[in-house]
Formats: C-alpha cells, structure tokens, sequence
C-alpha cells in the first residue's frame, strides 16, 4: 500500500472513518519527548511498558490546592502563538492550527494562508479511529490538554508567573487533537477520573501526563499516580 509523509516519515493511509493501520497510529511518547512528533502511538512491548512505569513512577505525588482564582485567561489568550520556550512558538502560527498540522495529513489551507488548516485526515488516538475533518465542523476534532489547566492551578501553577502558564497551555507535549466528545466528557479530569476510549493508547496517555508533570515539576495526585503506573502493567 502506498504511504504518505507525516512529519518526515512514511505512513499507511487509514480508511476515512476506520481504523487506522499500525503504521499511522503516529509516535511513541518515548520517542517524542518535546510533543514536536505526530500522534500518540500504542506502547504495547514489554519493554516499552516498562520504559513507561520508569518514567511514571518518577512522578511527584501531592493533594490538589483548591481551585479558587482559576480563570481559562490565567493562561493567556486561547492558542496564543505569542510565547517564548516552547517548540512552535513565535512562529506566526496559532496553536491550534500548529498542533492540526502536526497530527493531520492530506492537510488543506485557507487560500493564501501556509497557517489555517481547512481540512485534513487525521488519527484519534483516543477513540482509535480517523476523522476526516473540515473548518465547518470545528468541534469534531478538539485540542486536549493531556494535564488539563485546571488541574495543573490546583497542583502548583497558581503559584506560577504568568509566562510560565502561557507556556503549559501552548507546549506541544501537553497537547493532542482528539475527538471532540472525548475531550468534552474529560473536562479537567486526572487519570484516576478519566481515560482515552481506545484502551490500546492509554499506557502512552499516562506516559505523556508524565511527561507534562515532569518538565514542568508539578506533581500529580497519589490516586492518578497509581491509575497511571497501572495503565502500564504497575
């Protein structure tokens, strides 16, 4: 079967509205430790799994602040392409069309934009299934905020400067469009509350919440710790 180029590499196309072939289900988080890689690819070896509770168990646990004075604009304007050290920042492009284009292929622009994506195919890691989608049906693919604003205020960024919230807002590794319902039924959920659909991706899921605890020091509750080393064989 012929393979298109996601993010400099060869994939399978998946059927519209199926599932996709192992070969687009995008990038291991081992493998993609700044977020710049497509996708959220199963860990699904014994050693990737493990490498996984490695990494989780690394992890800080505390219990949650309180989420008095959490407002969505603590974090900036949405999608914010004004922010320094973070990859993809500053590049006259806003957020969200950055990370639809780092997951999306076959990705179609506005006329006269090397930005705004119109329509594009794209893998869901967490319902396990493709999506076509298009800018008349923005909803359909929403932009998940794997460690949610709201849990992140009440695990420490309170304390934070508001450079460094705008950072965890826009930073590709706490970000992955994924269906729209998914996104909506996870609101500012940990792991112990809310998983991906697809049972396959949630070893990776757990594995990137990590990853998102880890660069940016805060720590997770001891309940979602122990739902994320289990989601990894723990």
């Amino acid at each position: 079967m012929a393979g298109w180029l996601v993010g400099g590499r060869d994939h399978d196309k998946p059927a519209p509205g199926g599932t996709a072939p192992a070969g687009a289900l995008g990038t291991s988080p081992l493998q993609n430790p700044d977020g710049t890689k497509p996708g959220l690819a199963p860990l699904s070896t014994p050693e990737e799994r493990k490498a996984g509770r490695d990494l989780i168990a690394k992890v800080a646990t505390a219990a949650p602040g309180p989420k008095d004075g959490y407002d969505r604009n603590e974090f900036g304007p949405a999608w914010t392409d004004n922010v320094e050290g973070v990859p993809l920042g500053g590049n006259k492009c806003d957020t969200r069309n950055d990370l639809l284009a780092r997951d999306g292929t076959g990705v179609e622009h506005k006329d006269g934009s090397d930005c705004v994506v119109t329509a594009m195919t794209i893998y869901d890691p967490y319902t396990g299934k493709t999506v076509q989608w298009t800018k008349q049906q923005p909803t359909r693919i929403q932009i998940d905020h794997v460690m949610p604003l709201s849990y992140d205020w009440q695990m420490g960024a309170a304390a934070w400067d508001k450079l460094k919230r705008v950072q965890i807002a826009n930073d590709p590794l706490n970000l992955i469009p994924a269906d729209g319902s998914q996104n909506a039924s996870k609101g500012d959920s940990g792991p112990a509350s809310w998983l991906p659909a697809n049972t396959e991706v949630r070893c990776s899921y757990a594995v990137r919440f990590a990853q998102v605890s880890l660069k940016y020091k805060l720590p997770v509750t001891e309940a979602d710790k122990k739902t994320m080393l289990q989601q990894c064989g723990g």
